[in-house]
């Protein structure tokens, strides 16, 4: 008879098998997980039969990943990061698991979610009256939703910019079109567009026209968080406690204080705050200068300030003007940690095949570029916002790839896993022109 795996859990037993360890060796048996917390026990060594606790998983509340424990004096290495004795990582379907510092030598598992498609996308119900996801300036369901602060009120991103652009022209504040209340900031509200779109699958008869929609799409300005107003005013109209706490901060900007380049703000001048250095430019569309970053919609401002040769030095922050160019200007010298979502060995890979080409990374960045310019590269499958109309020369932003990690190639996504446009087209046509299959067999 078969010998299998052990696990032994710790929370409540369950018949449902949610997920596997499925070595690399068929010489040895799945590692079947029934509990939601358990201590791995199995063979770790290719050369010894003998079976070692090594490792605890703990299925997470999403269904969809578990979290690794290492339990033994070695090494793990996960997805080929190195995991220390007490360590946890996150571990997804796929993930590949070696219980010991090097892959000779140990036997790796494949950790594989047993889990059916309904668990992983388990979703909270919430019931929403229709009534209350209205905008109450055409009267239909939202479409784009924004939020304005501090009432908090909801409206379509085209009917509440053509309220803003009309209310700019009449009065010197924008008032709430539902309370009346003064707005100071409005920006996009990306939960409530996820309940719109369900509200609209699950009642087909509340969508409106494509004509309607497209109208609707023309006059519609929020990319981003704009503040409404640069500073502190006098209402004639009874304050409340939260208009009280939104009028504490002096949003201003340097031409707020004085004119640049043939420009001031005034007091209905609607603000961007920059994503890199957290000051504040006027928003001007029509100026021709790029404020936003076309991949992610938010706005930065060294492009703008540089434009009017405004100084970085002074009480108003000002950034460079790197922050958003162009994407053909951007360059990379080495691949991003988390562009192979710490899998070293498919980064070792990479690099491996770029050298012995004789070629850069930038080489490849360039090349990669150049199709994209030739609408060589499927777009549809680009982590952007406006990929149809990306190009060589479209702005893009960088600074979240230095802030926050995210790991951007000139402004695109470079995951090389399942399904990602840069493994489909970058790393792909790198590898076939080096040892095909194997490489290729390697990285699927």
């Amino acid at each position: 008879m078969e010998e299998r795996g052990e696990c032994s859990g710790s929370a409540k037993p369950s018949d449902e098998i949610w997920a596997k360890l499925v070595p690399s060796d068929s010489r040895y048996s799945d590692v079947e997980i029934r509990s939601d917390e358990n201590v791995i026990c199995s063979e770790i060594s290719a050369t010894l039969s003998n079976k070692h606790s090594w490792c605890k998983i703990v299925r997470n509340s999403d269904l969809c990943s578990a979290t690794m424990e290492n339990k033994s004096p070695n090494t793990i290495l996960v997805d080929g990061a190195e995991v220390f004795n007490d360590g946890t990582v996150i571990i997804k379907d796929g993930s590949e698991i070696t219980p010991g510092p090097d892959r000779q030598g140990f036997v790796s598992y494949r950790f594989h979610i047993m889990s059916s498609p309904e668990a992983c996308q388990r979703q909270l119900k919430i019931c929403v009256d229709v009534e209350h996801a209205k905008c109450s300036i055409c009267l239909n369901i939202w479409h784009d939703v924004v939020t304005v602060a501090p009432c908090l009120h909801n409206f379509c991103n085209g009917c509440f910019s053509e309220w803003l652009r009309r209310s700019q022209e009449k009065r010197s504040t924008v008032l709430c079109p539902q309370c009346r209340a003064v707005v100071h900031f409005v920006g996009k509200n990306h939960f409530l567009r996820t309940i719109q779109e369900d509200m609209l699958k699950a009642d087909s008869s509340l969508r409106r026209s494509h004509e309607e929609i497209a109208l609707l799409d023309t006059y519609a300005s929020v990319r981003s968080n704009l503040v409404i107003g640069s500073a502190k005013k006098n209402r004639k109209r009874a304050n409340t406690p939260l208009d009280d706490q939104s009028d504490s901060t002096n949003h201003q900007c340097p031409q707020c204080v004085t004119e640049v380049g043939g420009f001031r703000c005034n007091q209905n001048t609607v603000h961007l705050q920059c994503q890199a250095c957290g000051g504040m430019m006027p928003s001007r569309t029509a100026s021709g200068v790029p404020q936003y970053c076309s991949g992610c919609d938010r706005p930065f401002c060294g492009p703008y300030w540089h434009a009017l040769g405004a100084p970085r030095s002074g009480p108003y922050p000002v950034c460079s003007q790197d922050t958003l160019k162009p994407i053909s200007e951007h360059t990379l010298s080495r691949i991003p940690l988390l562009a192979h979502e710490k899998n070293l060995h498919e980064q070792n890979i990479t690099e491996s095949c770029i050298r012995q080409m004789g070629r850069t990374l930038q080489d490849v960045i360039s090349e990669w570029i150049a199709k994209l310019d030739n609408k060589e590269i499927d777009r549809t499958r680009m982590t952007l916002n406006h990929a149809e109309i990306i190009t060589a020369g479209t702005f893009v932003c960088w600074f979240f790839q230095q802030m926050h990690q995210q790991e951007k190639i000139v402004g695109m996504d470079m995951h090389v896993g399942h399904n990602t446009v840069v493994k489909s087209t970058l790393v792909k046509g790198t590898m076939s022109a080096v040892q095909p299959e194997a490489l290729m067999s390697d990285l699927m």
